[in-house]
């Protein structure tokens, strides 16, 4: 093979590269996938269609996970009906899930994604990673990490932009 062609071959197969990891990371705009096909452990919530949706990609070991799930069953419960915290679990091992648990019990949803299979396609970028969507499914927010009081005063603000 010439070097000229090799060179293409090699651009062609970064670009496509680039294309397809970026086109799996879920971001602002984009629709979220049927969760049901994911295969999650753990029930999902019944309707998400006309609610506001925290999806929160977590794990046992993040430390602010931890510092973020008090804040999520705050909203949980300030905005009963009208919001559903979807919190997904990462972790290789249940039971370091149901370990956390057990120290952060909370009001709203947790699975676990076992498989992998939606962090494959969500891509976070750090623990806890959250998707903010509105009421058709769709994501409006994105939040890398946790930073306490500020992040709380987002949530708060975005829940509310999207409930007008």
């Amino acid at each position: 093979m010439n070097t000229s062609l090799l060179k293409k071959f090699t651009a062609l197969a970064l670009l496509a590269g680039t294309f397809f990891t970026a086109q799996a990371a879920l971001k602002v705009g984009d629709a979220l996938p049927d969760l049901a096909s994911f295969n999650l452990e753990g029930k999902l919530p019944d309707a998400l269609k006309g609610k506001v949706v925290i999806l929160d990609f977590w794990a046992s070991w993040c430390l602010p996970c931890a510092k973020s799930f008090p804040v999520l069953d705050e909203l949980q419960k300030k905005y009963a009906d009208r919001l559903v915290v979807l919190a997904v679990n990462i972790d290789e091992k249940s039971a370091n899930m149901e370990k956390f648990l057990a120290k952060h019990a909370v009001s709203f949803t947790v699975v676990r994604d076992a498989e992998q299979k939606l962090v494959a396609v969500a891509e976070p970028a750090t623990m806890p990673t959250s998707f903010i969507l509105d009421g058709e499914g769709k994501v409006r927010f994105l939040h890398n990490g946790f930073h306490g009081e500020d992040t709380r005063k987002e949530y708060i603000s975005e829940i509310e932009s999207l409930l007008k």
